[in-house]
Parts: C-alpha cells; structure tokens; sequence
C-alpha cells in the first residue's frame, strides 16, 4: 500500500518538476526517507537518478520546442558535475557518523543531511515567493567574464547541494537563469531541466553506482511514474501562469521544509 502511494507522489513529483522546471527532490527524498523508510544517504542516491531521468525525458520533451539554451546549460553543469562526483566520493564518506552527541541526543550524519535539506528548502522557498522575475519573452545578456564567473560560482554551489541531498537544484537554477542571464521562463525552466539531468544522472553512475546495491524493479517503476508526471506538467505548464506557479509552489516548499524540521527534530525523538 506504501509502494503505491509512493508512486502516486512521484507521479506528482515529475509533474511539478514539469511545470516549473525543477523541485522534484523537494518531493522524492522526503518519500523516500519517511514514507518508505529508506536511509537518507540510499536515499539520496535514488533521488539523483530518478530526478536525473525524470529530468532527462522532460528535455527530450522540451527539444522540439527549442526551447533550450544548451551553451548556458553546459556552463552550468560542467563545473556542477565535477563538483557532485566530489562531493559524493570524498566528502560524504568522511563525514562522522555522528558530529556531537549530548546527553540521549545525536546529531548524526542523516540528520546533518535532512537538515541541510529542510534550510535549503525553506530559502528556496521564500526566495521564490519574494523574487520579482520579469516574465516576459527577452533576449538574453551576451555572456561575459562576469557572467562565466557567476554561473561558475553558482553551479558549484548548486553541485554541493545535489551531491549532498541528492537534489537536482532547479528551484535554484530557474531563478538564476532568469535573473542573471535574463532568459525567458519558459526557456529557463527547459535549461534547468537539461542541467538537471546531465548533473544527476552522472552525479548518479560516477558517484554512487559502484558502491550501493540498487532496487532496479522499484527504482525503475518509481522513475516510470516520475516521467509520466514530467510529461504531464510540460503539457500542462502551457496553459498555466508561471508567475503564479513559482508562488504556490514556494509555499509549498515552505510548508515540506517545515514538515522535515518537525518530524526530525522532534517527532522521531519521541
């Protein structure tokens, strides 16, 4: 009953991430760790390669549209793969399995990550409800040394936060297509989508592949239901306003980031 359920919110899963480009992990890891019990460090693992190819069949979509900007798209995914395959063959595995402990309380490497997860979450969320981006078809900026530095900069960041929750980073990626570069949404949200992909699923078979024993049946329906929904949202995301779209979806961010807070600091103490 669980194993349904889960494929029902994947579906929803990809659909968001079809509409707006991005926030699939905001809703997969969640799933993963609290409906199915999985530990968050497999967690993150299966994260990367269910939104890596949600994303990847969402850009498959998007080509016919031509709606891709494949220069920004590899500027910004090379220095972030680089920085995943790091992150998940060097850094986590010389984290502490447990940082301090205080008296009955542990603060333990899954925490540290579902932590991390819920404060990016919650700031993503918030910037998405109080960002002005101008909507409007436009041209984008001539790349220039100070734009190869800031997308440089960004992707770095956003290759952290991928290796370490598993995240792809498109509720980060959209706005900062828009806002730097002056895309258009419609075609920052299908650059995000190739970004995504290319850092995930890399992120995926470099990073992890060879040291985790992986579920293919489940992972592979998982995925199936995600792809369906990504299809689903790009047709929809036609029809729907963007602006209002990144509102709701920014409070909706904000509630899950709270959710995660609740239920691991204090829930699971009880």
């Amino acid at each position: 009953m669980l194993e349904i359920l889960a494929y029902i919110l994947a579906f929803f899963a990809g659909f968001i991430m079809g509409l707006i480009g991005g926030g699939g992990s905001i809703l997969t890891l969640p799933i993963l760790v609290y409906l199915l019990g999985l530990n968050p460090i497999m967690a993150t693992s299966y994260s990367l390669f269910i939104v890596g190819s949600t994303a990847f069949f969402g850009t498959l979509r998007r080509l016919k549209k031509q709606l891709i900007d494949f220069k920004v798209g590899i500027l910004f995914a090379v220095p972030s793969v680089l920085t995943i395959i790091v992150v998940r063959r060097i850094v986590i595995p010389n984290l502490p399995d447990i940082f301090f402990q205080i008296n009955d309380f542990s603060f333990t490497k899954e925490l540290f990550i579902m932590l991390l997860f819920s404060i990016i979450m919650f700031l993503a969320g918030w910037s998405m409800i109080r960002s002005k981006p101008k909507l409007e078809e436009s041209e984008a900026l001539t790349l220039s040394i100070s734009h190869f530095f800031a997308i440089t900069t960004q992707a770095i960041g956003i290759g952290v936060l991928a290796g370490l929750v598993g995240a792809g980073g498109g509720f980060l990626i959209v706005p900062a297509l828009v806002l730097l570069l002056k895309l258009p949404i419609k075609k920052a949200i299908s650059t995000s989508l190739f970004i995504i992909a290319i850092q995930s699923i890399i992120g995926f078979f470099i990073g992890d592949f060879f040291k985790i024993e992986v579920d293919w049946t489940f992972l592979g329906i998982f995925t199936t239901a995600s792809i369906v929904g990504v299809f689903t949202g790009i047709s929809l995301s036609k029809k729907t306003s963007s602006k209002k779209l990144k509102n709701y979806f920014g409070y909706f961010t904000i509630v899950m980031a709270l959710v995660i807070l609740i239920e691991e600091l204090f829930i699971q103490k009880l």
